[in-house]
């Protein structure tokens, strides 16, 4: 039987993985993403975490399964090849030639603008290997405050984008984000968007969650509201159930509506 999706695009950290429940993925998600990768189709972790990130919560989950392939900090492209994950050497090198372009151009304005959210941002602000600028809010109402100092800074730079997470933020270069990373994989594994699916429910999954790069789109019953009007405005699926169970949900919903599909598929 061919399946309508060959490849399942997920964010991790509230999409698939909600630390306190226990285990942070549900059992049922990971076997029937099994079972869907034995049958073809790949799976791709589309992420803002690390590599060791990633792969401290697989661990925490109990997953014996592994995704194919892996988006990591919203813009490397990573590859498993003989149970290690590899880089796309071309996609990353130039992925980090141009972030390192853009943010030696702006470097000389960063201390202004850390000093203009220091007078009206009581989180964290600091730099990582990532973005010279980088954030965490005390709330969500602190974050979009934060994020607004940003955008404006960005409108003077078009390159310049603001990469959020619930309180969290970074700077990111606009060609470099969880959309593009997927439609390039999608375009070397020779896919149309037809045959892709996109799960998200934060700020940082919207360029994915895009008919341009998945045909199919789905959202988690968590999702922020921004992410659910968006799914629900491009004729996607947004589930009535949190993190993995909302996945889960979101594939039989892909597959044809439910367990009789994936019981044809084992077979």
């Amino acid at each position: 039987m061919s399946l309508p999706i060959q490849l399942i695009s997920t964010d991790l950290d509230g999409t698939l993985y909600h630390e306190p429940s226990q285990p942070p993925m549900p059992p049922e998600l990971l076997e029937r993403i099994a079972l869907l990768q034995s049958r073809g189709a790949r799976w791709l972790i589309n992420t803002g975490r690390d590599l060791p990130g990633v792969l401290d919560a697989l661990q925490r989950a109990g997953a014996r399964v592994l995704p194919d392939f892996l988006v990591l900090v919203e813009r490397e492209i990573y590859v498993r090849r003989n149970g290690h994950f590899v880089g796309l050497t071309d996609w990353n090198a130039a992925c980090a030639r141009d972030h390192a372009t853009l943010f030696a151009r702006i470097a000389n304005r960063l201390p202004e603008l850390r000093e203009r959210l220091s007078r009206r941002f009581r989180g964290r602000i600091y730099e990582d290997p990532w973005s010279p600028l980088c954030l965490i809010a005390e709330s969500c109402a602190e974050a979009d405050v934060a994020h607004e100092v940003l955008d404006a800074f960005c409108r003077a730079e078009p390159e310049l984008v603001v990469v959020r997470n619930d309180v969290y933020a970074r700077f990111s270069h606009a060609a470099y984000n969880k959309g593009t990373a997927l439609a390039e994989l999608r375009r070397r594994l020779r896919l149309p968007p037809e045959q892709v699916l996109a799960v998200g429910d934060q700020h940082n999954d919207l360029p994915m969650l895009s008919r341009a790069v998945a045909g199919w789109l789905a959202a988690p019953g968590n999702a922020i509201p921004t992410v659910q009007q968006a799914v629900l405005r491009q004729g996607g699926f947004v589930s009535r159930l949190p993190h993995g169970w909302g996945v889960l949900e979101a594939l039989e919903w892909c597959l044809g509506g439910a367990a009789g599909v994936l019981s044809r598929v084992k077979n």
